[in-house]
C-alpha cells in the first residue's frame, strides 16, 4: 500500500486488522493460487478456513458473537484477500452480502439463531436474487413463494449465487404477489427439501470462487424463516445491493488493482531493456506513474464510502461512485500492466492475466458500470429516489474500534 494513501480513515486498530489478514493470506491463500487456477474447482476447503477467522461477521454487533468494527474494516478484509486471490476476496464480499438481510431486516429470534454462526464460522451465508431470464431487473423475478399452513413453498431457479456450491444458508427473494410490494425474502437452508444445486460450471476467472445455480421444486421454507415481513423482498434486494453489494466488490476490485500494481512495478524493476531495468525506461516510469496514481484514487474512493456508511452518512451516491471507480481503473490498469510485461504477461506463473481476468468479474454484479452512471446521473438531476444508507443509518453506524490485543489468526 502507498504511504499514507487511505490513513486518514484507517485506525491503528484498523491497520492491526490490516497486517492480520496480510499475514494469514500470505501464508495459508497464496500458496493455494496455482492448485485453484489448475483445478478451476471451488475450494471449500479454504473458503471454510477463512470463515473460521471470524471475519464475516466484521460488522456484526459484538452481542451476537461478531468483530463489531464496522464497513471500512470489511473494506480492508476484502481487500487484503483479493491482493491475493480474488476469488477468496469474492468468496468474504458474497458471505457479507449475506449477512446483509438478516443484520437489516431479521427478527430478534433469526438474528440470535444466525449471527453467531456466522461470526465464528459456522455459517456461510447467501443472497440469491438474480434469474436467468430477468438478470438484473429485480421486478422482473418470476420465481414465487406460495403460503401454505406454517410454511412457504418455494419454485424457481437463480442464478449467479455467490458461494452457491459453499453457502449454508441462501436468502432468496421471490415473488408471493404483484408489482413492486410482491416481492419478499426467506431464508432457505441448504439441504432443505427441494432445493438443489447446478454443477459449478468454471468461468473466465475467480478460479476457487462458486456463483452458480439454485433450484427451488417445491421447496419448503418454515414461515419463520419470512425476512421482514410479506412485501419487503424488494428492499432487501435492492439495500443489500447498494450498502454491502457496491462497497463489498469496491473491495475487490481495490485488492486485484494493488496486485496489479506491485507485481507490474517488481517486474519492471527487475526485466531489463537496452542495458537498464525497464523502470529506467521513460515510456514505462509513464506507465507505472499512471498505475499508482489510479490506486490512489481508487482506495481513496472506496475508504471514503466506507468511512460514511461507518459515519451513518448519507452515502449512496458515494458507494455507487466507488463501485464505478474502482471497477473501471482496475481494468485500465490490468490493461496497462500487460503492456508493460508484453508477452510476458501472457503467462500464467506472472499472475497478470490472473488478475485482468478476474478483474472483469466484478464489472456486472450489483450494477454494470453502465448501471451505476444511470444512478449518478439521477444524483445529479435529483430524480435519485431511495437513500437506503439514510434509511439503515443507525443500524450502519460503527463507533471506532477500540484498541484491542493483537490476535493471530485462527489455524
Amino acid at each position: 500500500m502507498s504511504a499514507a494513501t487511505g490513513s486518514y480513515f484507517a485506525t491503528p486498530e484498523h491497520e492491526r486488522l490490516r497486517a492480520q489478514v496480510r499475514d494469514f493470506a500470505e501464508a495459508k491463500v497464496a500458496p493455494r493460487v496455482a492448485e485453484m487456477e489448475e483445478s478451476k474447482a471451488v475450494h471449500v476447503e479454504l473458503s471454510r478456513l477463512i470463515a473460521h477467522q471470524g471475519w464475516l461477521g466484521v460488522t456484526v454487533d459484538p452481542s451476537y458473537g461478531g468483530m463489531g468494527m464496522g464497513h471500512l474494516a470489511k473494506t480492508i478484509i476484502i481487500e487484503e484477500l483479493s491482493r491475493v486471490s480474488g476469488a477468496m476476496g469474492a468468496m468474504v464480499q458474497a458471505s457479507q452480502l449475506g449477512v446483509a438481510k438478516i443484520v437489516h431486516f431479521g427478527n430478534d429470534e433469526q438474528k440470535r439463531r444466525w449471527l453467531p454462526a456466522v461470526s465464528d464460522g459456522r455459517c456461510m451465508p447467501t443472497i440469491a436474487v438474480t434469474e436467468p431470464e430477468s438478470g438484473g431487473h429485480v421486478l422482473g423475478m418470476s420465481a414465487s413463494a406460495v403460503r401454505v399452513g406454517d410454511e412457504y413453498v418455494l419454485n424457481g431457479r437463480k442464478v449467479f449465487v455467490g458461494n452457491s456450491h459453499v453457502g449454508d444458508l441462501h436468502g432468496v427473494v421471490v415473488r408471493t404477489g404483484a408489482g413492486s410490494g410482491g416481492l419478499s425474502a426467506f431464508l432457505v437452508e441448504n439441504g432443505a427439501p427441494g432445493l438443489s444445486l447446478g454443477p459449478h460450471q468454471p468461468a473466465m476467472g475467480l478460479h476457487g470462487f462458486s456463483f452458480g445455480e439454485l433450484i427451488f421444486e417445491n421447496c419448503r421454507a418454515p414461515a419463520a424463516n419470512l425476512l421482514g415481513a410479506e412485501g419487503d423482498g424488494l428492499a432487501v434486494a435492492y439495500s443489500s445491493s447498494v450498502l454491502y453489494g457496491r462497497p463489498n466488490l469496491t473491495a475487490v476490485a481495490l485488492g486485484i488493482h494493488q496486485a496489479i500494481v506491485e507485481h507490474t512495478v517488481e517486474f519492471a524493476r527487475t526485466h531489463r531493456r537496452y542495458g537498464e531495468p525497464l523502470a529506467e525506461l521513460p515510456t514505462v516510469k509513464q506507465k507505472l506513474g499512471q498505475l499508482q496514481s489510479q490506486l490512489m484514487t481508487a482506495r481513496l474512493t472506496a475508504y471514503h464510502a466506507a468511512h460514511l456508511l461507518d459515519e451513518g452518512a448519507p452515502c449512496d451516491a458515494d458507494l455507487i461512485s466507488a463501485k464505478l471507480t474502482n471497477v473501471e481503473s482496475s481494468l485500465d490498469s490490468a490493461r496497462t500492466a500487460m503492456e508493460v510485461h508484453a508477452a510476458y504477461g501472457l503467462h500464467p506463473g506472472r499472475h497478470i492475466e490472473r488478475f485482468l481476468r478476474d478483474a472483469n468479474h466484478i464489472y456486472a454484479p450489483a450494477g454494470t458500470s453502465d448501471v451505476q452512471r444511470l444512478r449518478l446521473a439521477e444524483v445529479a438531476l435529483g430524480t435519485y429516489r431511495e437513500e437506503w444508507s439514510a434509511r439503515f443509518a443507525d443500524q450502519l453506524r460503527t463507533p471506532l474500534p477500540e484498541p484491542t490485543p493483537s490476535r493471530w489468526w485462527r489455524r
